[in-house]
């Protein structure tokens, strides 16, 4: 088991990176094949070649989580199921996690928070309801968000009813109280622009100092023409708020978030990495060309989600050192893979599990 805060989040070159992640990843590779009877199938049917480089790793297709619950530990060591946010009538992932997955998933968001936030809990406005984490055993993406991100905070407020409207007497205390203290607010990013900013707006409320942290809903926004910088543009003339960070994160690999840089990229951890992919031919890409993306993590022993092809498409900017204190790759997510090809790939990922 690895120690996310072994090394600074960003503070391993890639090229030593990639030395220290192929290292662990054929280890789980071969963990995931001894536990997980159908993983190990798919394994086989790919060769079941030793990986030379990280791009050898092989991948799932990260909606295989929705149709089959794959696991690397019995039920009774089952300490959470996570789900994925999917829409009504959608197919949800299911992502089993035991208690070792869990903690080494807290290591490493709070190694990752710490490097952007500093070590005292701030005051925090939580961008969402209090009935969304009701179930403490079972979460979606959205609640297992929330969780992990209450541990960076202090005096947490709700900031939305269960009806999704803005608490403005609650907002209105919590600001009173602590009015010219950095604050620190966390929400789904569809909540942040729909509901939040323009009702904090509408009754007159700014924040002095804070900043959020938000993830998800971009699809939405992207329908509306709305990209980050006019996000950030309208939060900040509606609420005040300057410093706004966005992060790429999903259920399947819940820990290993990409944080967005001074410069506006996504940057993996030490112990993540991502890989673009030919959408045709699964070829690996070079920087600067768009392509469908593969995440890698560390952090995943309780189920074979180490290695994953998403749903996105994304372009790498540059490698190493562009971006304050940043080495690894600096990623940008241009959107989603047209659903044709992404069933496509998943048809033949299913074929090959169930053979």
């Amino acid at each position: 088991m690895i120690d996310p805060q072994a090394h600074p989040p960003y503070g391993v070159p890639q090229a030593q990176k990639e030395a220290l992640l192929l290292e662990h990843l054929a280890a789980l590779t071969a963990h995931h094949q001894a536990h997980c009877p159908p993983y190990a199938r798919l394994v086989q049917a790919l060769g079941g070649k030793t990986p030379t480089t990280i791009a050898d790793v092989p991948f799932l297709p990260v909606s295989l989580f929705k149709t089959d619950l794959l696991s690397s530990v019995p039920s009774d060591q089952v300490f959470k199921l996570v789900t994925s946010s999917g829409t009504t009538g959608q197919a949800v992932s299911r992502i089993t996690l035991d208690r070792d997955t869990a903690a080494l998933q807290s290591r490493a968001l709070a190694a990752i928070m710490a490097d952007l936030l500093g070590p005292q809990r701030l005051p925090m406005v939580i961008v969402d309801c209090a009935s969304t984490l009701k179930d403490r055993t079972r979460f979606n993406a959205r609640a297992a968000g929330i969780l992990g991100m209450m541990t960076f905070g202090r005096q947490h407020f709700y900031a939305l009813g269960d009806d999704m409207r803005l608490d403005v007497e609650g907002l209105k205390a919590f600001l009173d109280k602590f009015g010219g203290t950095r604050a620190l607010l966390f929400g789904f990013t569809w909540l942040v622009w729909k509901h939040f900013a323009p009702e904090m707006a509408q009754a007159g409320l700014r924040f002095d100092d804070a900043i959020l942290i938000h993830s998800g809903g971009w699809k939405r926004l992207a329908d509306e023409a709305v990209d980050n910088a006019t996000f950030k543009a309208r939060l900040a003339r509606m609420t005040g708020i300057g410093a706004v960070r966005n992060f790429y994160g999903m259920a399947e690999q819940v820990g290993s978030v990409f944080v967005e840089g001074e410069d506006g990229l996504l940057y993996p951890p030490w112990f993540a990495d991502v890989i673009i992919r030919d959408p045709l031919t699964l070829q690996p890409l070079p920087p600067g060309e768009i392509g469908v993306v593969q995440v890698l993590s560390l952090l995943p022993l309780s189920y074979p989600g180490h290695s994953l092809l998403t749903e996105d498409l994304g372009v790498i900017e540059h490698i190493d050192g562009a971006a304050p204190n940043r080495h690894g790759k600096g990623l940008r997510i241009e959107g989603r893979v047209p659903k044709t090809e992404l069933r496509g790939c998943s048809d033949v990922a299913a074929a090959r599990l169930t053979a």
